[in-house]
């Protein structure tokens, strides 16, 4: 392989990772509350035919993420309305939310499949897009992935620094000293709800307005089932899942330029890569026991306050 493959490689590598980062942020954000939810391949795939479908209607893709993102927070909101006011079985809500998120989308999609809608583009970013390799990779994208540069960076300095975080992180470790303390844990329940859904949505637009440019059937291709793994890889921590959405976005696109080379190694067998591969990452997260990092009250629903 020529540099010039690899360097496109590590390019491709970046945005293949995108959307799965942003839906494993989401997926973070929310655990971090204490709320488990499984619902974030139906989540990305409502957020990806919402955002195809405004962007197509307006023809502007900012309302197109925007409107992914609404959708993916009013998708989540089912869950939270299960889970936090009916204390339904969190586990059941979320594998309920997937299969109802994607059989609507795709049944809701179809009369679309095929067609596109305005989206987004490479930007160069002026002086560093010219950098040697590290501007092709890095700095020849669109406007999400510059997003998504910086979203793990502000996650990570909202939870650890600001009062909000802090009480978003109490809801998931201790939510009855949290209650004795006055904190609204049920609002920061909702709040992670929403804003994770929020950028599962995200994650989803980026599919249709970003990576594929159309609308199809099974848009997601189990990548939110990749993002919830790669929570327990990343430890919960958002810096680390950068590193784990880029490890997968660089075997989905080299699986993807070998076929496109003709490589004789079967489709199926390469489609696999990606699966396999997290089935890897799971054994190897869970042989280091680092469990304890997972919020304390992870999957519980709290108790009824009389």
């Amino acid at each position: 392989m020529t540099s010039e493959m690899l360097i496109l490689l590590m390019a491709a590598t970046i945005q293949s990772g995108t959307p799965i980062l942003y839906a494993t942020l989401g997926e973070i954000i929310t655990e971090k509350s204490g709320v488990l939810n499984l619902g974030v391949e139906g989540i990305m795939m409502v957020g990806a035919l919402a955002g195809f479908l405004a962007a197509k209607i307006t023809g502007s893709p900012v309302a197109g993420v925007l409107a992914g993102g609404l959708c993916g927070s009013l998708l989540a909101g089912v869950h939270g309305l299960v889970c936090l006011g009916f204390q339904g079985n969190q586990v059941v809500s979320g594998l309920a939310l997937t299969i109802l998120g994607t059989a609507l989308a795709n049944y809701l999609g179809t009369p679309y499949v095929g067609q596109n809608a305005p989206g987004f583009y490479p930007v160069p970013l002026p002086v560093l897009s010219q950098v040697p390799v590290l501007g092709p990779i890095f700095f020849r994208h669109d406007l999400l992935v510059y997003g998504s540069f910086v979203a793990p960076a502000l996650i990570w300095i909202f939870m650890k620094y600001s009062r909000w975080g802090l009480g978003l992180r109490t809801a998931g470790e201790n939510p009855e000293a949290g209650a004795a303390a006055g904190i609204p844990v049920v609002g920061y329940r909702w709040a992670g709800i929403l804003a994770g859904g929020f950028l599962m949505g995200i994650g989803g637009a980026y599919l249709s307005l970003a990576y594929t440019h159309i609308w199809t059937t099974g848009l997601s291709a189990g990548r939110g089932w990749i993002a919830v793994a790669l929570v327990i890889f990343a430890f919960w921590k958002p810096g680390r899942a950068v590193v784990g959405a880029y490890l997968f976005g660089g075997v989905m696109a080299f699986q993807l330029r070998l076929q496109a080379m003709g490589a004789n190694i079967p489709s199926s067998l390469l489609l696999m890569l990606p699966y396999g591969l997290t089935v890897v990452v799971l054994t190897l997260a869970s042989m280091r026991q680092r469990g304890d990092q997972a919020p304390a009250v992870l999957g519980v629903n709290l108790e009824p306050r009389d």
